[in-house]
This record gives C-alpha cells, sequence and structure tokens, in this order.
C-alpha cells in the first residue's frame, strides 16, 4: 500500500463529504444515528467475534488486564455505545444557529451562524467504543471524520466502521463522512496530521507521549490536552465537612483519569485540624502520601521532591503542600498547573470570586469536586476529550467545540457610501 497516496484519498474523500454534509438537516444526521445503533444492536454477535481477535491478540503481546478490560467488546459495552448514540441524536444540534443579530446603521443587520469545522482528525489508543463516540459527536455536529485508532483494536473498529458507513447510507449520507484507517502503520498518521488542505483540526487521544509526538509534527490545528495536574485548595474560610468530602472525593473517586486530584493545598491555619482526618479517609484507601515539610510534621506521609508537585500519578498517589492563604495556593498553582481544572473550598465569597477570576485552567470551581470537569457533567451530553488550549475550545468539548462561528450580514440591495 502507497501510505502517501492512500491518506490524499482519504483527505479528499472526507472534504468531499464535509461539503455533503453543509445540506444535510438535523432530521438526515439523527437518522443516521439512531441507524448506526440498530446495526451495532443486530451486529453484536460479529463485533464480538471481531473484537475475539483483537483480544487473542492483545493477550499475545503481552496487555496487562487493565487493557485487555478496555480493549473488550462486551455486551454492556455494545449497549452503552448504541445508548450513547440515541442519547446525541437526541442533543440539540448547534449547526446552523444564529446568534447576536443586530441592525447596524448603514441598514444591514449583522450576526453570527454556528458551523461545522470541517473534517476532524481523531488519534486515539486502545478503546473501540471511542470509535463510535467520535463517529457520531463529528456527525452530529455536520464534520466529516477520519479515525485512527489504536492497532491493538483494528479488527473491531474496522467492524464498527463498516457498521457506520452501512446506517449513513442508509440515512442518505455518504458513507466518507466518517472513515477508519485500514491500515495501523505509523506512517498514515504523519500524513493525516500534516494535510492542512484536506483536514482542519486533529484531536489526538491518549496517554502524554501520543499528544506531545502530535502536537510537535503536526501541520493542522491540535485540540489537546497533555496532563491533569489538577489542584483543590483548602481555604483558611473552609467549612470542614466539605473539605473533607471534597478532598477525598476529587482523589479517589477514580484514579486513572484526568480529572482526579493529584495535589492537595492547605491554608496553614487549618493544616493541624484537617491534615489528620484527611490521612485518615485517605488510609482507608491506602493512598501514598508524599507532603511538604510541615505537611510531613502533621502527618505521616513521605517527603515530597520537587517533581512531585508538576506530576500527574493517575493512581493513588497524592502531593500535599501546606501553603500561607490563598495567594500562595495561586502562586502554586500558577507555577505547577497543567490548565486542566483546580478547585477552591471556601465559605468566603471575596476569596472565591479572586480565585474564579485569577486562576487561568480550563475549568475552575468552589466547593466542588474536580471530578465534575466532564462533558456529561456539565451536560453537554457527550464530549470528544478536554483541552487546556485556549482557542478554538477550552475545557470539554462537546458539540459546540466541533463547531465555530461565522459572520452573517442580511441587506436588501445595501450599498456602503
Amino acid at each position: 500500500m502507497n501510505i502517501e497516496q492512500y491518506m490524499i484519498d482519504l483527505g479528499q474523500q472526507a472534504r468531499a463529504a464535509s461539503r455533503q454534509l453543509l445540506r444535510a438537516d438535523t432530521n438526515m444526521k439523527n437518522s443516521a444515528l439512531l441507524a448506526i445503533a440498530e446495526l451495532i444492536e443486530a451486529q453484536a454477535e460479529t463485533l464480538q467475534a471481531e473484537n475475539a481477535k483483537d483480544l487473542q491478540a492483545g493477550k499475545e503481546n503481552g496487555l496487562d488486564a487493565a487493557m485487555l478490560d478496555r480493549l473488550a467488546l462486551t455486551d454492556g459495552v455494545i449497549a452503552g455505545m448504541a445508548e450513547g448514540l440515541r442519547q446525541i441524536a437526541g442533543l440539540q444540534d448547534p449547526v446552523g444557529e444564529i446568534s447576536d443579530m443586530s441592525f447596524r446603521p448603514s441598514g444591514i443587520q449583522v450576526g453570527k451562524m454556528r458551523v461545522p469545522l470541517g473534517v476532524v482528525g481523531i488519534i486515539y489508543e486502545s478503546r473501540p467504543n471511542v470509535t463510535v463516540d467520535a463517529a457520531a459527536l463529528c456527525l452530529k455536529s455536520g464534520n466529516a471524520a477520519i479515525l485512527r485508532g489504536g492497532s491493538e483494536a483494528k479488527f473491531s473498529n474496522q467492524a464498527l466502521a463498516k457498521c457506520i458507513a452501512a446506517g449513513l447510507e442508509k440515512a442518505g449520507l455518504p458513507a466518507t463522512a466518517v472513515q477508519v484507517l485500514e491500515t495501523t502503520d505509523r506512517e498514515a498518521v504523519g500524513h493525516l496530521i500534516a494535510m492542512p488542505e484536506y483536514v482542519d483540526v486533529i484531536i489526538p487521544r491518549g496517554g502524554k507521549g501520543l499528544i506531545e509526538r502530535i502536537s510537535q509534527g503536526a501541520r493542522v490545528p491540535v485540540i489537546k490536552h497533555l496532563d491533569g495536574i489538577c489542584h483543590v485548595y483548602i481555604d483558611v474560610d473552609a467549612n470542614e465537612q466539605k473539605a473533607l468530602d471534597v478532598a477525598f472525593n476529587a482523589k479517589t473517586h477514580r484514579y486513572g483519569v484526568c480529572n482526579a486530584m493529584e495535589t492537595l493545598l492547605v491554608a496553614e491555619s487549618r493544616a493541624q485540624e484537617i491534615l489528620p482526618k484527611l490521612a485518615e479517609l485517605y488510609a482507608t484507601k491506602e493512598v501514598e502520601l508524599r507532603g511538604c515539610e510541615k505537611t510531613c510534621a502533621i502527618i505521616d506521609a513521605k517527603a515530597a521532591t520537587e517533581d512531585d508537585w508538576a506530576t500527574e500519578y493517575l493512581a493513588p498517589i497524592l502531593s500535599i503542600r501546606v501553603v500561607t492563604d490563598v495567594d500562595a495556593a495561586m502562586d502554586h498553582i500558577a507555577q505547577f498547573s497543567s490548565g486542566h481544572t483546580e478547585s477552591i473550598i471556601t465559605e468566603n465569597f471575596s476569596t472565591s470570586r479572586r480565585f474564579l477570576a485569577e486562576v487561568d485552567s480550563s475549568s475552575v470551581m468552589v466547593n466542588a469536586s474536580t471530578r465534575f470537569a466532564d462533558g456529561f457533567e456539565y451536560g453537554l451530553g457527550a464530549e470528544i476529550g478536554i483541552s487546556t488550549d485556549k482557542f478554538h475550545a477550552r475545557g470539554p468539548v462537546g458539540l459546540e467545540g466541533l463547531t465555530s462561528q461565522k459572520y452573517i450580514v442580511l441587506g436588501d440591495g445595501t450599498i456602503r457610501k
């Protein structure tokens, strides 16, 4: 296979399909989503047979139990994919929405219309259900998609691709609106991220290594986040029970997720009171604590190194720092945060407003767990990922994040004088 020509062909087909999608109304897109859901349910046995090939190859290649679990298309995962498609079909279509219309003294009306980005390339690892999620979100937002899954899920992804293509055609849309790469050759990724004439944006989903490689080599804009180094700050005016509840949940609800707390900051005047109680709670979950000198003087914790403050553990490990006040907490966050999510626990309105205004992350919270930084929890229905960039989308990227806006002008033979 000539990889370069193959990718050019995919790009040309995707660009053509994106123009056809501009003519697709909401009913057509929803019909396609519902048809794909029905096909996935009807083809469950076939999907699982192909998935079994990936699972067997994964075992032979030494994939660990967690990876194999993410790879498996169980009955529950298949049902979840179908339900997810139906939920996205039920979401409001952002495309074509007109806002901010105003009359100008010249006689024209000026406003904005929400439009698709065009062609979205998505590069992801392991979980084959991402193939369906990505296809559904791109389709509902009017974008053509080029999807490149991990080699460990190649049989599963191709089987899902057939269901997606059939569903699109059943609804009268081009099958090329969603294309799943048939090759797992890394050269294909190199071409995908360097085709601005065919691809409008790249979204990498996976480990930090993957995202760094994509970001460094891309000639196409990238929506990404590299790390989820999230903080919770317990302020001098914090309610103790709220502080205990939030700090425990933010760390232990799930470990291997980007919105888990990795560093806890505690106001010095509250440390003696709160840290021992938190240490007891963390001990019930066998969380390893790494603390600054003041922390270690209060509770049993390993001495934290400078690297700890800049580490996304994705594990039952927590770094803790005692700080003098909110200013010191915000200074620490400014230095070490990855710009994902930060939360303050306080009953002081003025302090909370300062924290919201001055902390520069994609999600900033008051008296809430960082685990809420999620598209579903924000009411977006679904998300394609979390962006810590400032352009063009920031935070959980849902349907609106997969669109842009253009100015529209209405006149009546109006000329500029």
